[in-house]
Formats: structure tokens, sequence, C-alpha cells
């Protein structure tokens, strides 16, 4: 029997400040192909190649993930700046058309880092550059060395640095049987105020939007602002997440399939 497919939305990236490529990180291919069991197949954030409609034909799942690019203010209503640059408007384009379409197809979509804010921009809600300049907010950025340069060992980069607590009865919550978890932080861009369809499903300490649904999805429509992608294999949260969303995918599979 074949695998279902899961799409991963590639990220525009220049090698050698010459060669334009599309990415992703393995991390995400493998949290996809060990936790999920499905096939990781990456597409590009590009409209100019990636046929929306055809993709869906071909794929079970999409897999937004996070990016170093942020979403462009000019999709939430707000003027853009350099300092908050760099921006990846292709990818924009082809993130909240597909996410739109997902959520009305009852594709399954799972959100991570960036992937969150898309699905959160697309159903209407506004981004914060820099979530740490908010008063009381903690820095969600990657932790870095007293010189300044990141640092340079992943386990610490990716740590788990604050809780998350997660809203009573909610979507999370039912999934992961507690209202209190703990995640790592790598992020400058966050939520501001949630789009009307955009439930609320987790808050870190600080009152910063962790975890999302959308209301009324015809399937999995679910969004972390954390990198879930990271260590699915020995993390039980995010092996938790990334099995539901495995699910999730493999019943639309056997659905369309029938």
């Amino acid at each position: 029997m074949s695998k279902p497919v899961v799409g991963v939305i590639g990220n525009a990236h220049r090698v050698e400040n010459r060669f334009e490529v599309q990415m992703t990180g393995e991390r995400n291919l493998r949290a996809i192909a060990e936790i999920c069991g499905a096939l990781p197949l990456m597409f590009a954030g590009a409209p100019e190649i990636t046929d929306i409609g055809a993709l869906l034909d071909t794929i079970d799942g999409v897999l937004l993930t996070g990016a170093r690019a942020n979403v462009h203010p000019t999709r939430f209503g707000c003027e853009p700046d350099s300092r908050h640059e760099p921006y990846d408007q292709r990818r924009d384009s082809v993130a909240l058309d597909l996410i739109d379409a997902c959520v009305a197809r009852g594709v399954p979509v799972f959100g991570v880092c960036r992937g969150l804010q898309e699905m959160g921009v697309a159903f209407g809600s506004s981004l914060h550059p820099e979530i740490r300049d908010l008063p009381g907010r903690m820095n969600h950025r990657m932790p870095r060395l007293a010189t300044g340069e990141i640092h340079p060992d992943p386990e610490v980069i990716f740590a788990d640095r604050h809780d998350v607590h997660l809203t009573r009865g909610g979507v999370f919550a039912r999934l992961l049987g507690r209202d209190c978890i703990r995640v790592n932080s790598l992020h400058g861009q966050g939520i501001l105020e949630p789009g009307a369809r955009v439930v609320v499903e987790g808050i870190a300490d600080d009152g910063t939007i962790e975890a999302i649904s959308i209301a009324d999805a015809a399937g999995f429509a679910l969004g972390v602002q954390w990198h879930a992608e990271y260590d699915p294999q020995s993390n039980p949260v995010n092996r938790v997440l990334f099995g539901a969303f495995g699910k999730a995918v493999a019943d639309y599979k056997a659905a369309r399939s029938s």
C-alpha cells in the first residue's frame, strides 16, 4: 500500500550569493517520514512554479515550515520596514492561497513558526514584527552569546525555554491531555490580533500566542509557534502533534481513495 504524501513548502534562498534555490530543513522531512509515516515532498514557495490545484491533486497534507523571512506587512495592512527584512513575498503568495484551499477542502495543514503566522494572516490576523518589543514580552528569539553571535550549540538553541498554557477543553489540550506544556522559542514575529476564525489554543506566560486552530475547518488545521519539527522523535509533546497530523493525513488519503 502506498504511503500518504505530505507537501512541504520551500523557502527562497541564495547559495554563494549567486544561485537561487528552494530549500527546506531536513528535520521537517524526517518528522514527516519518521513520525507521520508519510512521504515528504517539497514544493516551491513560488507561484510561477507551483500550481496549487495540481499540488492538491497530488498530496494528502501540507506542512508549512518555519523560515528566516517574515510575512510581508502588506499582507496584514501595515507598511514594510527594512529593519524586519528579509521577506519572501513569493512564499506568501503560495502559502496564503494554499491555506485557504486546504481549510476549505479538508486537506490537513500543520503550520510551524512562520507557518502559524501564515495561517493567522490567511484568516485575518495581524502580526507584530518583533514580539519582544511589546511591553511585558520576553525575547522569543534564539539564544545568543555575549558577543551577539548565535549560540553554536543546537541543543541550547532548541532547548525548551518557556511554558505554554493550553486552552482548557481546546484541541491541543485534548490531544496532549494536559493544560500546560514547555516549548522551544526561535521567532521574532508573532500574532498580534487574531482573526475571527483563528482560535487561540495556547498562550505563553507573557501573553504571546503559541498555538492556534482554525474554526470550522473541514479537516486538521493547527499551528504552533515553536519548532515542533526539531525533536518529535524524542519530545513527547511534539511526537503527539506530528502523530495527530500523520493520522489526519492517512485518514484523508483513505477517504480520497474510497
